[in-house]
């Protein structure tokens, strides 16, 4: 018998609740988009990286609940956009198509894991370490 303690293994939803109360995947999101649509410019996409940092500020200042809600809504807003372009077969695996694939796939994660930690926070948890 070892004396170490088992380690414990997250589940999906722990996991997937664990990365929507982090500050990183708005910021990451944020970039991808930008990379995407900063040349050519293009303006209705350019909205989405100021509000998911904006976002990212949110979940520094201690609002991970309400962050989470805010991060899953703008990714589901974007996959929206996102999917109503078509691209040619050939073009998914260029430079383009990949990051493109990459920043689809990075928002799905924030729906799922921002829905889930805007879903299940606990509002009593954050304010009372919001009133000390």
């Amino acid at each position: 018998m070892s004396n170490f303690p088992k380690e414990t293994q997250k589940s999906f939803v722990q996991q997937a609740k664990a990365w929507g109360e982090s500050s990183v995947p708005p910021s990451l999101l944020a970039t991808f988009i930008f990379a995407q649509h900063a040349r050519p410019f293009q303006t209705l996409p350019m909205l989405f990286p100021p509000l998911l940092l904006f976002s990212t500020y949110l979940n520094l200042q201690g609002y991970k609940i309400d962050s989470a809600g805010t991060t899953a809504a703008l990714s589901g807003s974007y996959i929206v956009l996102a999917s109503r372009r078509r691209m040619g077969f050939v073009n998914k695996f260029g430079a383009r198509g990949l990051i493109r694939g990459a920043t689809i796939g990075l928002a799905l994660a924030n729906v799922v894991g921002g829905g889930l930690a805007y879903t299940f926070g606990s509002r009593s948890k954050e304010d009372d370490r919001g009133a000390s």
